[in-house]
């Protein structure tokens, strides 16, 4: 049983349930790279090195930047990448990532975010292609311990199974959940399941690819997240 005081007196009110609590939402599920981690310089500054290995094509700046303009298919369709290969060079970044984790901080206001949304008794789902170990990491003791579900390891379009097993270990319906996410495949996997996407525009799709998706919401500050979900 939590309180609040009001009036010079403290009432108490009872605990929130996910499916009759008045807020808009009661779960937040966050993708990670370039939506709560600035890993995009890094992913740059790999990406060429990873292309020669696996055989497909190098990136000039300018072709990096047009990539972030399409959609996850036409990128991987524009770039050569065979399909089986995908498991293999995700495996390969994965590691390549563990070993320079030094070098991959949180976007600024991360941290304040995720304790405001644990402040309104929000649970809080980390959904990503990275490995779990790390998420924990980048996000440090503190701010991992904030997370309520993690489902790590998604193959590139392998988001949806992971959805329906957050939703299930939480109890949240579709219709009170968020996912946030700054790719085109996240906004695919969230409608495919029922579940309202907001974009933001700081990660590695183009502001305006995602507009093109219709998101519920488009974030431009991570300040702005909390009171969203707050409705």
């Amino acid at each position: 049983m939590r309180t609040v005081a009001a009036m010079g007196t403290v009432a108490a009110v009872p605990p929130s349930h996910p499916e009759t609590s008045p807020m808009k939402y009661r779960l937040a599920i966050f993708d990670f790279d370039g939506t709560l981690a600035d890993s995009l310089p890094w992913f740059r500054s790999v990406f060429n090195g990873v292309a020669r290995n696996y055989g497909f094509r190098a990136l000039n700046d300018a072709e990096f930047e047009t990539l972030r303009g399409v959609g996850n298919r036409e990128v991987i369709r524009r770039l050569g990448v065979p399909l089986w290969k995908m498991p293999m060079i995700a495996a390969h970044m994965r590691r390549m990532m563990a070993a320079d984790i030094d070098g991959i901080a949180l976007f600024d206001g991360v941290p304040e975010m995720l304790r405001d949304l644990k402040a309104l008794d929000m649970r809080i789902a980390v959904v990503t292609s990275n490995s779990e170990e790390n998420v924990r990491r980048v996000l440090g003791h503190r701010n991992a311990g904030l997370i309520d579900h993690y489902a790590c390891g998604a193959s590139i379009f392998g988001k949806p199974p992971k959805f329906r097993q957050v939703l299930r270990r939480s109890g949240v319906p579709a219709h009170k959940t968020i996912c946030i996410g700054d790719e085109v495949r996240d906004a695919e996997a969230a409608r495919s399941l029922g579940i309202p996407f907001a974009a933001v525009s700081w990660g590695y799709a183009k502001p305006e690819l995602l507009e093109s998706q219709a998101p519920d919401r488009m974030f431009t500050a991570v300040g702005d997240i909390a009171a969203a979900v707050r409705g």
